[in-house]
């Protein structure tokens, strides 16, 4: 049985901070707005992420007194992405993110974003910017949200582990509960939860609104204005993952919301519409943790990653995408394995940086129970206990080491970017804001990011190819409309974040790119369908 809903202006699939964002536009504009979600909690990926937004020209990153040029950052990601295809889609992304945000601070709601000093990522790219163009939603306590905060999923270590979060919402958790909040107090807005897309409803070539499930039952909630598809990637989906992708990821290890199975994803290709990039992801390195599963891994410090073959690979600070795509890469190319990959370092790097916690906690009992983290006293121990040929293992470590004393490491430059010195709290860099973190102890070495691994025991953890979601997806134009392989929109359709194919191409420019894109491309969409309305 099929029952026919009241129509709204708009219907947006997906609840994310593209989803969540585009519903408040939407709705502040006077449009009826439905937004369905698939679980029974809002924020996507969005709420375990750091809730990042790229956005070059906005005023939170002018107000930090940073070099702010839109024109300097076209440069740059036109010269990373290099694919005039793409052209359109990054001019009308650098334009939406700062209008989007003059928009979003005129309601208190979502007060004063603040900026991040996170360098670019591809750091010698003509127009690249040591201080990046990162800003972020400032926290957001939960009394402040009400009744409104118990709907946001929890941060991923919660949903794994249990933590507790206390009274404040930060990162991704922050932007999903203010933008919950604007939205259903406009008063134009509605959210079902437990509801989820089945397929699209057309009508004389138009998309004029969704078939979906919700609660158990099939509904058809109609929306002449348009329909937005903002629900994320199909990380989760095991078959659109081994059909599209060369590399054969296991679903388990992505960090992907549940509800990410390639739902919207299936429904535009239904009714015809394009698709790019299926084959890509936005990869990172996972440092398994006590329970088995891969956590986004960021900061290494020290020690080295060895493949098989017992041979280094790799710069371990190298921004992260860039690490998971190599490790990708070289597994799927090379013939040697590198998934896993092991994390080698000695008692001393141990003592410095600690493991799996603060700098200045002892390594949890858990993490040695698990087989996590395992020890070794010597490097023919080390060698067979991740079984690696030891004269390979031993002649990395002596390069390696020979790297540390004078500190240049000449196979990978480890610690010579800003984003080596800066993302990892170690060096400082001149004439950016001075960072909120703790230093860790510096030692007495040339470089700090490359110290001996000469004093024993030794020990060593896994890193796996992990994701924060695929990043193909349905082909939109300028104004987020879906394409047909003909390059012609299909009417009444609009896609944005990972349900659409990424405007950076196979790049990351820098923080914040994909939710960036969400809300940016989410919020071209509404303008347009605001624009038809009008």
């Amino acid at each position: 049985m099929t029952i026919n809903e009241d129509a709204y202006d708009v219907v947006i699939v997906g609840s994310g901070g593209g989803g969540l964002v585009g519903a408040y536009v939407a709705a502040s504009r006077g449009l009826r707005t439905l937004v369905i979600e698939k679980t029974d909690l809002v924020g996507g990926t969005t709420a375990y992420s750091g809730a990042g937004l790229w956005f070059p020209g906005s005023a939170p990153v002018g107000r930090a007194g940073v070099e702010n040029d839109v024109e300097t950052a076209r440069t740059y990601l036109r010269g990373i992405v290099d694919d005039s295809s793409r052209e359109p889609l990054q001019d009308a992304y650098l334009r939406a993110g700062a209008e989007l945000i003059d928009e979003l601070e005129k309601n208190p709601l979502f007060q004063s974003f603040q900026y991040g000093p996170v360098p670019e990522y591809y750091d010698s790219a003509p127009g690249a910017s040591p201080a990046g163009h990162s800003i972020f939603p400032p926290p957001v306590a939960v009394d402040e949200l009400g009744e409104h905060a118990r709907l946001v999923r929890r941060c991923l270590p919660t949903e794994r582990w249990g933590h507790d979060e206390g009274p404040v919402l930060s990162g991704g958790r922050a932007l999903i509960g203010r933008a919950l909040k604007a939205f259903l107090e406009t008063g134009n807005g509605a959210l079902r939860l437990n509801t989820a897309l089945e397929s699209l409803v057309v009508e004389d070539g138009r998309v004029v609104g969704v078939e979906a499930v919700s609660d158990g039952e099939r509904v058809t909630l109609r929306a002449p204005g348009g329909v937005l598809l903002a629900a994320g990637g199909f990380e989760r989906n095991r078959e659109l993952r081994e059909k599209y992708q060369p590399f054969p990821q296991v679903v388990e290890w992505t960090h992907g919301a549940p509800g990410n199975t390639g739902d919207a994803l299936q429904a535009g290709i239904a009714i015809g519409a394009a698709t790019d990039l299926l084959d890509e992801a936005w990869y990172t390195p996972g440092l398994v943790w006590p329970d088995g599963l891969p956590l986004f891994h960021t900061g290494t410090r020290g020690g080295i990653w060895v493949n098989g073959a017992g041979e280094r690979f790799i710069n371990e600070a190298r921004p992260y995408d860039q690490a998971g795509h190599e490790i990708v890469r070289l597994h799927t190319t090379t013939g040697v394995s590198h998934v896993p990959a092991h994390w080698i370092f000695d008692q001393r790097q141990l003592d410095r940086d600690s493991f799996g916690g603060p700098y200045d906690q002892p390594v949890r009992p858990e993490w040695f129970e698990s087989g996590a983290l395992k020890k070794a006293d010597t490097l023919e121990e080390l060698a067979e206990l991740i079984d690696v040929p030891l004269d390979a293992l031993r002649a990395t470590v002596e390069e390696f080491n020979g790297y540390a004393a004078s500190g240049v490491d000449e196979r990978f430059h480890r610690g010579e970017t800003p984003w080596d010195q800066i993302a990892y709290h170690v060096l400082g860099y001149p004439g950016l804001p001075e960072l909120n973190y703790p230093a860790p102890p510096t030692p007495d070495w040339p470089n700090p990011l490359l110290m001996p691994l000469d004093t024993p025991p030794y020990y060593v953890a896994t890193i796996l190819p992990a994701d924060i979601g695929t990043k193909g997806g349905l082909k939109i134009d300028e104004h987020a409309r879906v394409l047909r392989p003909d390059g012609s929109p299909i009417a009444g359709l609009y896609a944005a974040g990972n349900t659409a194919a990424a405007m950076s191409g196979r790049v990351y420019p820098g923080a914040g790119t994909p939710i960036g894109s969400s809300t940016a491309f989410s919020y071209l969409a509404v303008l347009d369908i605001a624009g038809a309305k009008d």
